[in-house]
């Protein structure tokens, strides 16, 4: 990622040979990353790519545990520096999705559903014969990130689409360039979590 970055971002998402696959654009529609989930690992690893044909690694996101709800995900560069970690907050994102960023120890932001009936609506109205398949033009989950004072910095919503997601990524806030290099790789995270999740 080269900083500054041109906002919104795009986040896009599609299936091939079930692998999750997303790429995320700046305004102007040039790549900026390029993630390829691998399919059937004990314990989760994610590469981030500059471009799309994978040759240019340039993150990585790994869990801490296998197979754990409450996981946690190192962030690192291609050198294997530490940029901080994400951790899905177990039993309180049953209902409503809750990531901290967290720098060393410390929670210094967190990511949350802005309106969990969203999500419960787009749920039952995918379950409708035929109509379901509209669900995720109709119905739009929306993420923000805040600091630890309640100061939103950031704001994810998931666009209009068929047969792909698309999310759109607005600065709300001033950051640090390290401050916004961590929320991207963990909201790239989150996506995969959350789409895993259903």
């Amino acid at each position: 990622m080269q900083f500054p970055l041109s906002y919104p971002l795009t986040f896009s998402f599609k299936i091939v040979a079930f692998a999750p696959q997303f790429s995320v654009r700046d305004s102007k529609g040039v790549l900026i990353a390029y993630v390829k989930q691998k399919l059937f690992k004990l314990k989760e690893a994610v590469t981030v790519f500059a471009d799309e044909g994978q040759t240019q690694p340039t993150y990585t996101l790994k869990a801490d545990r296998i197979f754990d709800f409450s996981a946690r995900y190192h962030l690192a560069d291609a050198g294997g520096a530490d940029l901080g970690s994400v951790k899905r907050q177990g039993m309180r994102s049953l209902w409503k999705a809750h990531y901290d960023i967290l720098e060393g120890e410390t929670a210094v932001m967190n990511i949350r559903e802005e309106n969990v009936w969203v999500k419960v609506i787009d749920a039952l109205f995918s379950e409708i014969p035929i109509l379901g398949m509209f669900s995720g033009y109709i119905f739009q989950a929306a993420y923000l990130v805040s600091r630890a004072s309640g100061e939103v910095v950031m704001r994810m919503q998931k666009q209009p689409a068929f047969f792909e997601g698309k999310f759109a990524v607005e600065r709300k806030g001033l950051l640090g360039e390290a401050e916004e290099r961590r929320i991207l790789l963990s909201l790239m995270m989150m996506l995969l979590l959350e789409r895993a999740r259903g």
